[in-house]
């Protein structure tokens, strides 16, 4: 992949973003175990960086999926993780297929708020007996009327605490499985909507996840995203989104890891000499950069084929791979920065130890590392009988 001056220029605007409404703040927010979204994303949004793909007549930037990658990168590298998997959520999790199916009345009341960040948006699929097996879930939506009565319960919602809507994925027929589920729009002011409870998370601190309870919830049967009974085929696609996007993250995570720890090494002094003079280390790391470039050009392949139009199938096997990848590494880089800082690395005065809880989540979230591998196996056609 080949980035223009474009490419550039945008890569500098979303830095400047990170280092004036982000870092300055991380520390606090950790904290306080939450950000605040409602002040924070109207800046994100004002400088474009929500709705990269989308439609300019429904607020985006129609820009194509390189600039996501960009993005993605750079927010990786922000100081603190909680709030780049946050911004993920609106761009990647919760309104993908609201800008591809949604009609347009759905995209004018909810979407183009999300873009502009004057709403904060999650993503409402897992559930206590439903998490990476999608087709277990119970939650239910009946039709009366005109209306859809919602029923149920979803946990560890990204944004859960503080959205103004939610992109639930809800049964909407008797069909078991994957068949007869819808997604939903539903506002989080919607009497019966409730947060059960704000979650206490390892990691990613300064983003809020809760659990949701839905009791006679009634939205209108128009708040229906796309077809009646696809929303589970419309999931599966809209994973594939977050799936990349937290691949491209992790690359630029990694890569600004390994360069903080190598500076590190050349500044402390052990026996007299500079800790990188240590062949095993330098050694260490050079292997570490390797493999992380080595994800960060397969993440590009990924990203070329969606910019050529690359079918679904080819999209959702290089995403799980590249997931997979992501997340594997991720621990083993956190592991080894937080080895070579030695006992101060595993303070939490110092940057390894929030990272190290922080990147942890890649392997379980958005599909664990072992539905990964079940996703590959059947496209590679070694799935079950």
């Amino acid at each position: 992949m080949i980035f223009t001056d474009e490419h550039e220029q945008f890569r500098a605007t979303v830095r400047e973003v990170i280092d004036r409404h982000i870092n300055p703040f991380a520390d606090d927010w950790e904290a306080a175990g939450m950000f605040p979204a409602h002040e924070l994303f109207p800046k994100l949004g004002a400088a474009g960086i929500f709705g990269l793909e989308y439609d300019p007549a429904d607020g985006g930037q129609g820009a194509d999926h390189s600039f996501t990658v960009v993005y993605g990168e750079e927010f990786g590298r922000c100081a603190t993780g909680g709030v780049a998997m946050a911004v993920s959520v609106q761009t990647d999790m919760a309104t993908p297929s609201l800008a591809r199916f949604g009609s347009p009345e759905l995209k004018e009341r909810f979407l183009r708020p999300a873009i502009a960040g004057t709403a904060v948006a999650a993503i409402a699929v897992t559930e206590p007996d439903a998490g990476s097996d999608v087709a277990g879930l119970r939650t239910r939506a009946v039709r009366d009327g005109d209306e859809w009565v919602i029923n149920g319960t979803k946990l560890y919602i990204t944004n859960g605490v503080q959205a103004d809507w939610l992109c639930l994925l809800a049964r909407t027929s008797d069909a078991g499985g994957h068949r007869g589920m819808s997604q939903i729009v539903v506002p989080t002011d919607t009497p019966g909507l409730e947060v059960s409870r704000k979650l206490d998370k390892l990691g990613q601190r300064s983003s809020d996840t809760a659990e949701l309870s839905f009791v006679d919830v009634r939205v209108p049967i128009e708040h229906t995203i796309g077809t009646i009974d696809r929303g589970f085929q419309q999931q599966m696609e809209q994973f594939q989104n977050e799936r990349l996007i937290a691949a491209y993250m992790a690359t630029g995570q990694m890569a600004l890891a390994v360069e903080r720890t190598a500076a590190y090494a050349r500044e402390r002094h052990t026996f007299g000499r500079p800790l990188l003079d240590n062949q095993y280390l330098a050694f260490r790391l050079a292997e570490l950069s390797a493999e992380v470039d080595l994800l960060r050009h397969y993440t590009y392949a990924c990203a070329e084929q969606i910019v050529h139009g690359a079918d679904l199938i080819t999209v959702t096997r290089m995403a799980s791979i590249a997931k997979l990848k992501a997340g594997r590494l991720q621990r083993e880089v956190a592991d080894a920065c937080m080895q070579i800082h030695g006992g101060i690395g595993y303070m939490e005065e110092t940057w390894t130890a929030r990272y190290f809880r922080d990147g942890r989540l890649l392997s379980i979230g958005g599909g664990a590392d072992e539905i990964m591998l079940r996703i590959i196996a059947d496209l590679s056609g070694w799935g079950r009988s």
